[in-house]
């Protein structure tokens, strides 16, 4: 009996890194960092060389120098005496107030018109044709400056409201739109205002807990709960009762022109003309984009899940809000990150209209006042890395709770 004796195993040769299938992959995506690494060392080595000879260094230092310049408004207290770092959170809020409006309020509009747009109605089909086309195929900074223009046209000065018989009136006696802003109430908070903001966060708190209490009530036995009326009541009865309780303790600060000299409101809170106008802009544009999401997401729902429901007996409305919707969740909420992601980058555009976001604050006067380019921009691209990977962040968490669950 004979054994056969194994090959002679051959030793490892530097050409198997490109000729083995096993190594050509890894060998070359370690040349790529290499290359990568070595482009990297060479542009910062310019830029400090270049530093060097503009007598510049890399500093964030300036953040604590004082501004020495006003911002038109603000959502914390602010002068020109603050230092750059309060301007630039001046101006970061003021993005992300603007990108949580438009957020909320074009989700609202797309899905309105995403599910309109699927409407058996002839004319309401092409009204919503014509809105996401219009907004989809014409540049955002062109809406922007066009819906400012419109406010700031349309609107009349403060002088028409000064008088008993004024030009001009104002939304429910309180609200009043100008071509420099729109003047609203805002509430003054006196004594005994912090019971009742625990009692609202209370009764928020009991709402939401028999909305849930509902909710498993009507899976356990099948009967369904009230739960409109009862939530309003909850949240309603108490704050009315403690407020009442109290003598109170919440006014609202209504503005009011001034009679003599130049005409201008007091009092209440002035939203201005940039900040609605970028609102609306973002909100209307990035609608068009969310509707068209919708509307496929719907149409990937299978048309077998509309006549069972029908075959329930559900109306097209509970249909739609039980039925469709749900399930094409799946398939929005993805392509719905982007457009969030999106319309956040977009808020710079807000300079285009006087609005100070931390592009016209950080990115704007800070960088020309310091002459810090380089440490400015980096802040800058920081700060919107950072936003849009929370942004992703919850809605992919989000996502995978509505996912299809597969064995």
């Amino acid at each position: 009996m004979t054994i056969a004796a194994e090959p002679p195993r051959q030793g490892f040769r530097p050409s198997q890194l490109l000729q083995d299938s096993r190594y050509r992959g890894l060998t070359i995506q370690v040349i790529a960092l290499a290359l990568l690494l070595a482009l990297i060392a060479f542009l910062v080595r310019n830029l400090v060389v270049n530093l060097a000879a503009l007598g510049k260094d890399f500093d964030f230092g300036f953040l604590g120098n004082r501004a020495g310049y006003d911002i038109n408004q603000a959502l914390i207290p602010y002068t020109n005496n603050d230092s750059h770092a309060r301007a630039a959170l001046v101006g970061i809020l003021n993005t992300l107030l603007v990108a949580a409006l438009g957020c909320v309020t074009a989700t609202v509009v797309g899905v309105l018109a995403g599910v309109l747009r699927l409407s058996k109605n002839w004319l309401v089909g092409r009204l919503m044709t014509v809105y996401v086309e219009a907004f989809r195929n014409v540049p955002l900074l062109l809406w922007i400056v066009l819906v400012y223009a419109v406010l700031s046209e349309s609107t009349p000065a403060p002088a028409a409201f000064r008088g008993e018989d004024a030009q001009a009136s104002r939304l429910f006696g309180l609200i009043a739109f100008t071509n420099r802003g729109t003047y609203i109430p805002w509430p003054v908070w006196g004594e005994g205002a912090g019971v009742l903001g625990i009692v609202l966060l209370l009764s928020i708190a009991a709402a939401i807990g028999w909305r849930i209490y509902a909710r498993r009530r009507q899976e356990a036995t099948g009967r369904p709960l009230p739960v409109l009326w009862v939530t309003l009541a909850i949240l309603v009865l108490p704050f009315l009762v403690v407020f009442v309780l109290l003598g109170a303790p919440v006014t609202l600060d209504v503005p009011t022109v001034r009679e003599t000299g130049i005409a201008r409101f007091d009092g209440g809170v002035n939203v201005l003309n940039s900040l609605v106008a970028l609102w609306i802009a973002l909100a209307l544009y990035t609608g068009a984009f969310i509707a068209e999401i919708v509307r496929a997401g719907i149409l990937s729902v299978s048309k077998g899940q509309t006549e069972a429901a029908f075959a329930l007996g559900l109306r097209p409305g509970r249909t739609m809000r039980l039925v469709i919707l749900p399930q094409a969740l799946r398939v929005i909420v993805p392509p719905l990150i982007s457009q969030y992601l999106n319309l956040t980058k977009n808020t710079s555009l807000a300079v285009a209209v006087g609005y100070a976001d931390v592009r016209a604050t950080l990115g704007g006067v800070t960088m020309n006042q310091t002459g810090r380019e380089l440490e400015s921009i980096l802040l800058l691209g920081l700060f919107y890395l950072i936003v849009s990977l929370i942004i992703s962040g919850v809605l992919n968490v989000y996502n995978q709770r509505i996912a299809l669950k597969e064995r």
